[in-house]
């Protein structure tokens, strides 16, 4: 059964990449501008944006609306238009960006936010499983490649890996689960990926399951297991 909150749009490809830059060149900038030079982000509330920042307030997108959200009082809405604009909204000084309207669908962008929150709460319970020894990393979404994700694994037994979702990308058109081991396994039968060397979910067959979040955290595991006991 389809869960119609991961049905992608039509329009989902278009809005994912306008929103990947959007990320890349304003809302990971003005958090790294204000916080050490710290630039990944993370799942909020229907979309994604900063954890707080060192004033409390957070950076988000939720639909087609930028937020500014402060630590106590009225949050502040706009809808996204440019580059250009959504920097003057945040406090991003000193940028010169493209002043052309991006191309966000609200829906596609609710979507996106529903993909990302169904993988943090993946990830969150894959790496409460996860023993000392595996030095788990935190869960971060970083800005480069759109991907929410986590490291674990000892990396002197080969068995360290990224564990994660992508919202997409050149390869693929729609959203996926990966692993992504840092060393080749020997045997490279069951690692399907498109692209790089590990394994993929991919979206068509996440969503034709009973149970998505149940079929993500079940390759999760299986790739984790695979990569212990090679």
């Amino acid at each position: 059964m389809t869960d119609r909150h991961l049905e992608l749009p039509s329009s989902f490809a278009a809005t994912r990449d306008a929103l990947h830059t959007l990320v890349e060149l304003v809302i990971s900038p003005a958090r790294a501008a204000v916080a050490a030079g710290e630039f990944s982000l993370e799942a909020t509330p229907d979309g994604f944006g900063t954890p707080p920042l060192p004033d409390g307030s957070v950076i988000r997108v939720e639909g087609a609306e930028l937020i500014v959200q402060p630590s106590a009082g009225e949050e502040r809405r706009q809808s996204i238009s440019s580059l250009q604009a959504a920097a003057n909204f945040v406090g991003l000084a000193g940028v010169d960006l493209d002043d052309t309207p991006l191309k966000i669908d609200g829906a596609s962008s609710l979507v996106l936010g529903s993909a990302f929150a169904l993988a943090n709460d993946v990830l969150i319970e894959l790496r409460d499983e996860a023993a000392a020894s595996a030095d788990a990393s935190p869960i971060r979404l970083w800005p480069e490649h759109f991907d929410i994700a986590f490291e674990q694994g000892d990396e002197a037994a080969g068995q360290r890996a990224g564990y994660g979702l992508s919202p997409g990308d050149e390869a693929h058109p729609e959203p996926y689960f990966y692993v992504g081991p840092w060393q080749a396994p020997a045997d490279l039968s069951e690692w399907n990926a498109e692209g790089f060397t590990g394994a993929e979910l991919r979206w068509n067959d996440l969503l034709a399951s009973d149970d998505p979040r149940s079929a993500a955290l079940a390759f999760l595991r299986d790739r984790r297991d695979a990569l212990q006991s090679a």
